[in-house]
């Protein structure tokens, strides 16, 4: 069984979170992927299109789905957006996968994306606030592959570490850049806004979780995500709408409303509780409010948020929603 038990309900009995996705599931969905990378991987030895399997479902497990189409529209819209961008999403696939194919990491773990997700992230962070340059490949490549030994090392966790080994690689590839003075950081800007445009801050809300502010990128984006999952895009679309209207309630600066930059953390907070519980759309909801408020404090502060928010928030309303639970059970 690769399947834990879930950590927001875990006294609940028959409730698992699947080690592929992080979502909560049921024993046999579990079971049903199991059966699907047996499918995949006969004996030790891997062809080209098992290889390129993998690098999609890596692609799709951006956004915690685990779908070949999926990941075909995720790279897509990366690649409508910028070239530049779409390699380094490659280049970072590729180091990620390869690492962990390289230190015989777990085969089933492999094989589902989740050692190339992460190094995609790293890689589209990397070209995006530093360009793209022999310096900035390097450095996404390393930062690829450190993500994966983090991922491995944030294995055992009770809880999915979702872009937690990101974020960490990531920030320490940048400080390395800017301390060491290799390559300036890009300047960054979005223009001044007097109202707030709704379409454009919801589907670039989307496009923003893989640095794209891009209106039809993130319809690519929303395309990917229903493609997989019918479930997932509503939570999708509920955690951009929450970004939308809980930094216009703050207020905090509409610019950034726009351009998305409040909706991206609560859009993965929305597919990470995503499920047809109606407890489920209450913590998606929360979750997606506190990472709005986390994203201002840490920007502010001077730091790259990147995903920060989404992970700290998500773990936050897990552990809380575990203990509500244990309290009632007691």
């Amino acid at each position: 069984m690769q399947c834990i038990q879930s950590p927001e309900s875990r006294f609940q009995e028959g409730t698992f979170i699947s080690r592929y996705t992080g979502r909560n599931v049921g024993k046999d969905t579990c079971e049903g992927e199991e059966d699907a990378v047996r499918e995949l991987w006969r004996g030790n030895t891997m062809d080209m299109k098992t290889f390129a399997v993998i690098l999609l479902r890596g692609m799709s497990q951006v956004f915690l789905l685990n779908n070949v189409a999926t990941g075909i529209l995720f790279f897509a819209a990366i690649g409508y957006s910028s070239c530049f961008m779409g390699i380094g999403a490659f280049i970072g696939v590729l180091v990620g996968t390869s690492t962990a194919l390289l230190l015989k990491y777990d085969r089933n773990d492999i094989q589902q994306g989740l050692y190339g997700y992460n190094g995609i992230l790293v890689g589209l962070s990397i070209i995006n606030f530093f360009g793209f340059n022999l310096p900035s490949v390097l450095a996404l490549a390393f930062g690829a592959a450190l993500s994966s030994i983090i991922r491995k090392g944030m294995s055992v966790w009770k809880v999915p570490p979702y872009t937690a080994p990101f974020i960490i690689s990531a920030w320490i590839v940048m400080s390395l850049l800017i301390i060491f003075n290799i390559v300036p950081l890009r300047a960054g800007g979005v223009p001044e806004a007097r109202y707030v445009d709704i379409i454009a801050a919801v589907t670039k809300g989307m496009g923003q979780v893989v640095f794209l502010e891009n209106i039809v990128a993130g319809i690519m984006v929303f395309i990917g995500i229903l493609v997989s999952s019918r479930i997932s895009a509503c939570y999708a679309l509920l955690g951009a709408s929450i970004g939308v209207v809980a930094a216009f309630a703050s207020p905090f600066p509409l610019n950034m409303i726009n351009s998305g930059m409040f909706g991206f953390n609560a859009v993965l907070c929305g597919i990470a509780f995503s499920n047809r519980r109606w407890t489920s759309l209450i913590l998606a909801t929360v979750s997606g409010m506190v990472s709005v408020f986390m994203m201002y404090g840490i920007m502010k502060l001077g730091v790259i948020t990147l995903t920060a928010p989404f992970v700290l928030s998500t773990w936050l309303v897990l552990l809380f929603s575990q203990r509500v639970r244990a309290k009632h059970l007691l």
